[in-house]
């Protein structure tokens, strides 16, 4: 039911890709993710070329399947992360922050496959006009940094400017959710939060534990008078950046409140004064379940919602 042009692209069992979330998307969770048919990524974050070359080798370590890298291109380490890519022949990148455009000659002379996220038709457009193989069209509902449109409002009319494929992105973490998606005309899904509560994920347990206690409205935007908003769950951290945004605090001040907040989050367990970026589905989210269940969860839920919806009960 959901044999899409990204199977062929990218051999792949199930169009499904893991975000690319920096300090949770690491080797371990990558693999998993490809060894259960779908595209495991690791997040390069901010993160120099040398880490970036060991998450890839481990990943290779643990799976032999495809896998992908997501690059941030606002990174200061964006050339040598490019680098390690490139030496390293990782099938496929997922760019964010920024425009990929100076590297698509020497990715594509590596048969690398290069897949930006975006958040509107215009940059949609503008990535398929420098050559890019597909676009991950991310809604506001998804965790970390943010657009303004929906992904209900931002998919279909991506799907009707472009000539690739598009890959759903934002407020996805069922398979009610993943069938929605291609109803909206997707080829494939991205989800996020659904994999930190995965047994293979090798964030902190506490991090893991506050995504499954929030609740619908848990899932708060901090920092737009930055320019970068970012979406996290509700804390003592997020009080601190709406007091300072109210009173006016300049972009470097909340810059310097919102550094180094993701690890403490992630790593140490810090989920009070750390940064827990995580989606508005949070709320939905109430295990957690090995890699393998999720996916094989995800779209046989999903084939039974269009079952339902286009053929009946008993279809």
């Amino acid at each position: 039911m959901f044999k899409t042009k990204l199977l062929d692209i990218l051999e792949i069992k199930y169009p499904l890709f893991q975000g690319g979330m920096a300090w949770v998307a690491t080797a371990e969770l990558a693999a998993a993710v490809s060894n259960a048919g779908g595209l495991g990524i690791i997040g390069a974050g901010n993160s120099p070329g040398e880490f970036v070359k060991e998450q890839i080798r481990k990943a290779k370590e643990l799976t032999d399947k495809i896998f992908g890298v997501n690059v941030m291109m606002m990174s200061p380490y964006v050339d040598e992360v490019i680098e390690i890519i490139l030496e390293e022949k990782v099938g496929v990148i997922t760019t964010g922050a920024g425009n990929p455009g100076k590297y698509i000659k020497s990715l594509k002379e590596r048969g690398i496959k290069v897949i930006p996220v975006i958040p509107s038709v215009a940059l949609a457009k503008r990535m398929e006009s420098i050559g890019v193989d597909a676009l991950i069209a991310e809604g506001t509902e998804s965790g970390g940094h943010i657009g303004e449109l929906t992904t209900m409002a931002l998919v279909p009319q991506v799907v009707d400017a472009v000539n690739i494929p598009v890959i759903a992105a934002g407020g996805i973490g069922d398979g009610r959710g993943v069938a929605a998606a291609f109803c909206l005309g997707a080829s494939g899904v991205q989800l996020g939060t659904r994999f930190i509560c995965s047994e293979e994920c090798t964030a902190n347990q506490r991090y893991k534990e506050y995504i499954i206690n929030a609740k619908d409205r848990d899932a708060v935007v901090s920092g737009r008078t930055t320019g970068h908003p970012i979406r996290s769950l509700k804390n003592y951290l997020t009080m601190k950046f709406e007091k300072a945004e109210k009173s006016g605090a300049s972009k470097e001040e909340l810059e310097k409140l919102g550094a180094g907040k993701l690890r403490d989050a992630v790593v140490m367990g810090d989920v009070e004064n750390g940064s827990v970026m995580a989606g508005q589905i949070s709320g939905l989210i109430k295990d957690i379940k090995p890699v393998k269940t999720i996916i094989t969860d995800l779209f046989d839920e999903a084939e039974e919602t269009i079952k339902k919806l286009y053929g009946g009960e008993n279809s």
